[in-house]
């Protein structure tokens, strides 16, 4: 008897240390930030002294790329690790989200952690008079907040949070704001903090098992409207114009038809927010239809004001984990779900588009326990990567219907933080409901060349990034180039078929990941 209880007291040890093994897992990820916004990994004009020290403690990733530049989209992919190919959640305000499709927070739910989200989820229909419908998605506590004006239906916890806890009503605090471009509501009262606020009292709770945390708030997504104070320490004098030619205007005029938020190229230049013939569009609507002419210089002081703004809320949460022992053993991920225009090449916002601002997105990780440090790595990554990443750090076998490669090796040292992969692949389909171009479209990049192609149209793009970082030279229809781009066709043709799902499995096989999911659950394309 003294035998068996010796071994039942051992295995309780074990998995008790097995629980405390398991990383928590603090997810960030911000609407809209494109790549080139971090400090340390190349902004000299931007301040983000937490991110960079982020990249001190972990990876920074300077070639991570997301799936889709549109929100609903690219959320759906890297939540379940796989491409829009398979998932087919490929528009703003899908109906519902698909019942086959199984998030990564589910699975880790399942598996004991205890799971919360503030801010976005986006993965359905989220307008005036709806609450997004939510899929099995796993989260224990919802904070739930699409948008931060008030034309959100009651249960927008944001707003409540602004009713019942500051004495603000949201309306007329949102109600007060004009135009696109300027100053916004008070730090104090911002959807950013509140999103850090909710994240804090998530994780000061008291738990057995580890956690996630996934924060998501609506900056720096335009309206371009920080607070006063972050603004005040940008200069726009001081800040570069947007990457711009005059070649510009002519070249974007082929392209204009497609669906995408910007149909007019404008010199950013000579652009004043004077000429603006949109200024009176209505609060709900100005994160969708940009301005028709603006200061493109300010319009980068707000948007980089909301990043500092962010930077400083972010820091908040980590200080938390600082306070309560927690930060040795959380995996933190620090991303965005696309890019942002932002006057490049005469365009702002975004659409069926695949220049880098659109396409490349700030990823950095750390995991102070067994991550490496002060890694800048310009190894090709995917956000569809991040779903197997967590699982695989969590210790749970990586379902056989997850497309994405796990990042962790190169996290912990074990792989060559210069490669992860041969190539990535973006892609956009009919994104903007409503849009009636209903264009598709792909991308394919080698990290030196990179091509798009788009349904119906005798027009694409080919760009040699290395000579052309910019992306000044469509190579398209250069006759010298004809080699290079038939070459780029075959294998952009072959990375998407790579991204077809694998579909019902074989009868006589057992996916790895069976255990971690209930049995009534499938996935199918």
């Amino acid at each position: 008897m003294q035998d068996s209880g010796n071994t039942l007291n051992l295995m309780e040890r074990r998995i008790v240390m097995a629980k405390q093994e398991r990383p928590n897992i603090l997810w960030y990820c911000a609407d809209q930030q494109r790549y080139d916004t971090i400090h340390a990994l190349g902004n000299s004009h931007i301040h983000t002294p937490n991110l960079d020290a982020l990249c001190r403690e972990g990876v920074g990733f300077t070639h991570a790329y997301t799936q889709s530049p549109i929100c609903t989209a690219s959320r759906a992919t890297f939540l379940t690790g796989r491409y829009p190919n398979t998932h087919h959640v490929y528009r703003n305000n899908n109906e519902y989200s698909p019942s086959n499709e199984v998030l990564v927070t589910r699975l880790l739910a399942d598996a004991g952690y205890d799971c919360a989200l503030a801010g976005k989820l986006h993965l359905s229909l989220a307008k005036k008079g709806n609450l997004e419908r939510r899929p099995d998605d796993g989260y224990r506590k919802f904070f739930w907040s699409n948008h931060p004006n008030p034309d959100y239906p009651y249960g927008h916890d944001y707003a409540i949070w602004l009713e019942e806890e500051k004495g603000v009503d949201p309306v007329e605090l949102y109600g007060a704001l004009t135009g696109q471009v300027g100053a916004g509501v008070p730090t104090e009262l911002h959807q950013t903090t509140w999103c850090s606020e909710m994240a804090i009292r998530f994780i000061n709770e008291q738990r057995d098992g580890p956690w996630l945390m996934s924060i998501n708030p609506f900056d720096p997504h335009p309206p371009f409207d920080p607070p006063q104070e972050y603004l005040d320490r940008y200069d726009p004098e001081k800040l570069p114009y947007p990457l711009f030619r005059e070649s510009d205007i002519e070249r974007q005029k082929a392209f204009q038809h497609f669906e995408q938020q910007t149909t007019e190229a404008i010199n950013p230049l000579t652009s004043s927010a004077q000429d603006n013939i949109t200024a009176s569009v209505e609060r709900g609507a100005m994160g969708s239809v940009p301005p028709s002419a603006y200061d493109a210089r300010m319009v980068k002081a707000c948007y980089y004001a909301m990043i500092e703004l962010i930077d400083d809320q972010f820091k908040r949460i980590l200080d938390t984990l600082d306070k309560t022992g927690q930060r040795e053993n959380t995996l933190i991920i620090y991303t965005s779900d696309h890019g942002e225009l932002l006057g490049d090449h005469g365009l702002i916002y975004k659409g069926c588009r695949f220049f880098e601002s659109l396409v490349r997105v700030p990823l950095i990780m750390s995991w102070p326990a067994k991550g490496v440090k002060s890694i800048k790595s310009d190894a090709l990554v995917e956000l569809v990567d991040l779903a197997p990443t967590l699982l695989e750090a969590a210790g749970l076998e990586v379902p056989y219907f997850m497309q994405g490669k796990s990042l962790l090796p190169l996290l912990t040292g074990q792989s060559d933080p210069g490669h992860h992969k041969d190539h990535v692949i973006s892609e956009w389909n009919d994104g903007l409901a409503g849009h009636p171009a209903h264009s598709h479209g792909s991308m394919y990049s080698d990290g030196r060349y990179k091509i798009a192609i788009y349904e119906g149209e005798t027009i694409g793009e080919l760009f040699d990034l290395e000579s052309d970082p910019g992306e000044f030279v469509n190579l398209w229809d250069d006759p010298d180039s004809s080699a290079l781009k038939s070459e780029l066709v075959l294998r952009h043709f072959q990375a998407y078929l790579a991204t077809t799902g694998a579909g019902i499995r074989h009868a006589t096989e057992q996916w790895p990941g069976a255990g971690h999911a209930p049995k009534s659950r499938s996935v199918y394309d």
